[in-house]
């Protein structure tokens, strides 16, 4: 994710970390290209398409707009409701701790459940970003991680572990129904977020939207310099150019932005949100917390 201040006007235009622009540079440059090859010819063969002008273009990118701010407004709402799903994760985290504390008396049970709890966040950050992130875990919960990886679903693996453990201490007559009941309405918030997660990742947006979008945007920056060639001239490939730079730019930020969890510049800090919730854990159990991770140029992971 990319977090940095707004910047002045002169570097604004130069600014390439978290920008779109490398992403459709080809299509940039070839529509220039392009139109500057649609305008020689124009000039040489003196070609004359009436005076219909951009009028039809003008109608086109009415409706593609309208596709292009649909389909970014459904990428940005899954970018934002998987935010609000992690949020709500350390949220449950911080709750978790704040009961468990309260409730188990024995640190020699208390602290493997809340290192659980670690684990389960790294498990989930690598099963949202198709990752192994066994080594992130291992400082929590040892060589278990290895058996936790062999599952087909790791993080609920975890989960049923913790259950496990929780099963074990109500068992003992550690927890008594009550207690037991609260920590597991904790674990069963954690296991609904976990569900959350899995629906935006296993659900994209369909593809016919991608497939109307860019087949439109192709044909409309195809048959624009034809309509600019005989009242823009030779401006014809910078407007060409601006208008390829727009439409592909808006369709390749929501796609980028329609999978939350991976590792783009624009994606959510996934790494960062795991050592926020790190830090709540060993806080909770009066140890010295990590450091949050620092931002590289503005970046973080």
């Amino acid at each position: 994710m990319i977090v940095r201040p707004r910047t002045n006007l002169l570097k604004l235009f130069f600014v390439m970390r978290g920008s779109v622009v490398p992403r459709i540079l080809p299509q940039i440059i070839g529509f220039a290209a392009y139109g500057a090859v649609v305008v020689a010819l124009v000039q040489a063969l003196g070609l004359d398409f009436g005076n219909a002008g951009v009028a039809p273009f003008a109608l086109l990118g009415v409706a593609l707009s309208i596709y292009l701010g649909f389909r970014n407004n459904a990428a940005y709402d899954r970018w934002w409701e998987a935010r609000k799903l992690w949020g709500q994760l350390v949220f449950e985290i911080r709750n978790l701790c704040r009961a468990s504390t309260a409730m188990i008396s024995e640190r020699e049970a208390l602290r493997p459940l809340l290192m659980d709890s670690l684990a389960f966040c790294h498990f989930l950050r690598g099963e949202l970003r198709r990752i192994d992130t066994r080594d992130a875990a291992r400082p929590f919960i040892g060589d278990a991680v290895d058996e936790i990886h062999a599952a087909t679903n790791r993080p609920d693996a975890v989960m049923r572990r913790m259950g496990g453990k929780l099963g074990a201490l109500k068992r003992s007559g550690t927890l008594e129904a009550m207690d037991y009941r609260i920590l597991d309405e904790r674990l069963s918030a954690m296991a609904a977020l976990q569900a959350g997660c899995e629906r935006i990742m296993g659900t994209p947006l369909p593809f016919a939207y991608t497939l109307l979008l860019q087949r439109t945007a192709y044909i409309f920056c195809l048959l624009l310099p034809f309509g600019l060639a005989g009242s823009a001239g030779w401006g014809t490939p910078l407007f060409t150019a601006l208008i390829a730079y727009t439409f592909f730019g808006l369709d390749a930020l929501s796609e980028e932005l329609e999978d939350p969890f991976g590792m783009e510049a624009n994606d959510l800090a996934l790494d960062g949100l795991c050592r926020v919730c790190e830090i709540s854990v060993f806080e909770a159990l009066g140890e010295t917390p990590p450091q949050m991770l620092p931002a590289e140029h503005y970046y973080y992971s």
